[in-house]
């Protein structure tokens, strides 16, 4: 498997092992992503650190990602970002929609204090 999956308390942190985010992946991370919905899940972190490259379709699994927490009334957070994979992002105008964090540390804090509210 090219990530790996972490259910914590109320969220689920799913990390990208390979350095590429792309057609090799991204099937099998929809998949999973949808299944992790329809199981409840509806808070995901999707640490992306030790990717240094990311295609389309590893867009729309972002996107996917994203679209399944806030049908859920959720929340998802992108994290880790280097420098090309950022580069995409922005590019792509992804950062205006998804909320983006530096590490998996910030985002679990961010998902902290919107628990609270």
């Amino acid at each position: 498997m090219d990530f790996e999956i972490i259910k914590i308390e109320d969220y689920t942190l799913i990390t990208i092992l390979s350095d590429r985010l792309d057609t090799n992946i991204a099937p099998d991370l929809k998949s999973e992503l949808v299944i992790l919905n329809s199981n409840g899940e509806k808070n995901i972190i999707l640490d992306v650190s030790n990717c240094s490259y990311c295609d389309s379709s590893g867009l729309s699994a972002i996107l996917v990602a994203n679209r399944l927490c806030e049908d859920a009334i959720g929340t998802f957070i992108l994290t880790g970002l280097q420098a090309d994979v950022e580069q995409i992002i922005r590019i792509s105008m992804l950062h205006t929609v998804l909320i983006i964090t530096k590490t998996a540390t910030e985002a679990v804090e961010l998902l902290k204090e919107k628990e609270k509210l």
